[in-house]
């Protein structure tokens, strides 16, 4: 794939490891993604269709819940792979042209709970990608890889250095971007129209820098009871994509 447009972060040099039956079939079944070992029980190994090369090694669930942080549900299954290399904004922006898919841009989201939640969201929606800056998300990681339940290995994500800049080259390919906040005065419906939708949510709590809204065409909010005085970034996310397929 030709690289253009804006730069990503450097590579991930750690090798991350999956855990559970979604996140390790769907990490064998990516052509992208490169698995180095697996470990697992005898029952949830028969079940794969597996790599005639790759290194198994055959253990039972107390081995592999040493190899995980205590308690994860890694259902008899563990392997150890690479990061995924980098995307390039420009290359994904390129994939979309030609459609109404949306993109997601989170601004120093860093629970990597969250993070899996709106790629596991992004999916089930068909957004275009998720991006994220560089210094302020998670790495790849079981945990995450777990919330994502396989939407890791399918859901472009883009790391950048500079979000002004990213934002920018996602209006220059005809996003209208719009910024999720509680004190916006309208609704995303509103907000929408017909054009293609980057949506910008920030973590909560601190919500989006100054900077980053003044970067998004416009500001809306999500219609919720007074009740409530916010809704976690994930739901938040999975709610705007829902309004973006219906409108």
């Amino acid at each position: 794939m030709a690289r253009r447009g804006h730069r990503p972060s450097q590579q991930q040099g750690a090798r991350p490891r999956l855990w559970g039956r979604h996140p390790v079939i769907a990490a064998l079944a990516n052509p992208e993604r490169t698995v180095r070992k697996i470990w697992g029980t005898r029952e949830a190994l028969a079940a794969l269709d597996l790599p005639p090369m790759l290194p198994i090694v055959y253990a039972d669930v107390a081995d592999l819940g040493r190899l995980v942080p205590g308690d994860a549900p890694h259902q008899g299954l563990v392997a150890e792979v690479d990061p995924l290399e980098d995307v390039w904004l420009g290359d994904l922006l390129d994939q979309g042209a030609a459609d109404q898919r949306p993109l997601i841009v989170l601004v120093q989201v860093t629970d990597p709970h969250n993070v899996g939640a709106i790629l596991r969201s992004a999916a089930a929606f068909d957004a275009l990608g998720i991006v994220t800056q560089d210094r302020h998300s998670p790495p790849e990681s079981g945990a995450l890889a777990r919330a994502a339940s396989g939407a890791l290995e399918t859901v472009p994500w883009v790391r950048v250095v500079n979000l002004a800049r990213a934002l920018e080259e996602m209006a220059e390919a005809g996003f209208w971007r719009i910024g999720l906040t509680g004190h916006a005065t309208q609704t995303l419906a509103q907000a929408m129209g017909s054009q293609r939708i980057a949506i910008v949510l920030g973590a909560e709590g601190e919500g989006m820098r100054q900077n980053t809204e003044a970067h998004c065409d416009e500001l809306a909010k999500l219609p919720i009871s007074s009740k409530v005085e916010s809704l976690n970034v994930s739901n938040a996310a999975a709610i705007a994509l829902y309004a973006v397929a219906a409108r």
